[in-house]
């Protein structure tokens, strides 16, 4: 999916006006997670769950704007525009020259918004997560931190939407404390709606150090179900969805290799996926 454009081939540039943000993150928590809820009344916005948006933010140094992609959580089409929902972590970066800790421009302009006020954004991007017919096909999804925020709607959609879901529907999500799960803590446990669905189960992982900002051991997690993982990869019509930071490629890269037998066993495997259109990401 390509961003929409004008006549001119220029990305169009929608307005949304934000409805609620609402931390989904524990206040004991230190990470200030929130679930935005956004109005466009834009009739050519074509909003899907997966599909990225690229917010315009206000820009720095003589910049107009300052761009970041955030995936979208939830969406539904309306006759006078879209709703739609992203998931925004508060972030913070040291400067290396100084040693001075910053706030994240477009994090924290997001976070920072009060309902009324208005957003600009061109997209969509990328490629939603598209889920199959056939409701005998098994699913797997991975995802970190924020990613989480996409597999929410999509879980939401196959089992309110598409009914009687029979296939497997095995989520693996990794956080650094279990207060940071956003959607599986007690606080905030939407998740909980769909454990007593027989084909779907959650698996959790957390960081072993989280004090020493190590990652969650999401490559152990789905070692630990090697044989169930190995499975849905490989049964007729599947689908893997991955969300998150790119980095997380190189810990589920690794989980598969040992599942695998070996590096060239998975290297082939995940081609057969993608070339299959069985393998779908949204990275950033």
């Amino acid at each position: 999916m390509k961003l929409a454009t004008d006549e001119t081939g220029e990305a169009m540039v929608f307005s949304a006006r934000l409805l609620s943000s609402k931390r989904i993150t524990p206040e004991s928590s230190r990470e200030d997670v929130r679930l935005m809820s956004f109005q466009t009344d834009n009739l050519y916005f074509d909003s899907k769950v997966g599909s990225c948006i690229r917010i315009l933010a206000p820009g720095q140094y003589g910049n107009r704007y300052h761009p970041r992609f955030y995936s979208i959580a939830e969406s539904e089409q309306t006759d006078d525009g879209a709703r739609f929902e992203i998931c925004v972590r508060r972030c913070f970066y040291l400067d290396e020259v100084n040693g001075e800790e910053y706030g994240g421009v477009a994090s924290n302009y997001l976070c920072d918004m009060q309902p009324g006020s208005a957003i600009n954004f061109s997209g969509p991007i990328g490629y939603p997560f598209v889920v199959p017919e056939n409701v005998n096909a098994n699913l797997l999804m991975i995802g970190m931190g924020t990613g989480i925020a996409p597999f929410r709607g999509l879980i939401r959609m196959i089992y309110e939407k598409h009914g009687n879901w029979k296939g497997k529907v095995r989520l693996f999500y990794g956080a650094r404390t279990g207060l940071e799960m956003l959607y599986m803590n007690d606080a905030n446990n939407d998740l909980a709606n769909y454990y007593d669905q027989p084909t779907f189960k959650a698996f959790q992982a957390v960081s072993p150090r989280p004090a020493f900002e190590a990652h969650a051991s999401l490559d152990k997690t789905l070692e630990q179900n090697a044989a169930e993982v190995w499975e849905i990869v490989n049964s007729p019509d599947s689908r893997i969805y991955v969300a998150g930071m790119t980095q997380m490629l190189n810990m589920i890269d690794k989980a598969m290799t040992y599942i695998a037998g070996s590096s060239q066993a998975w290297m082939t495997k995940r081609k057969e996926l993608i070339s299959a259109g069985r393998w779908h990401d949204v990275l950033y």
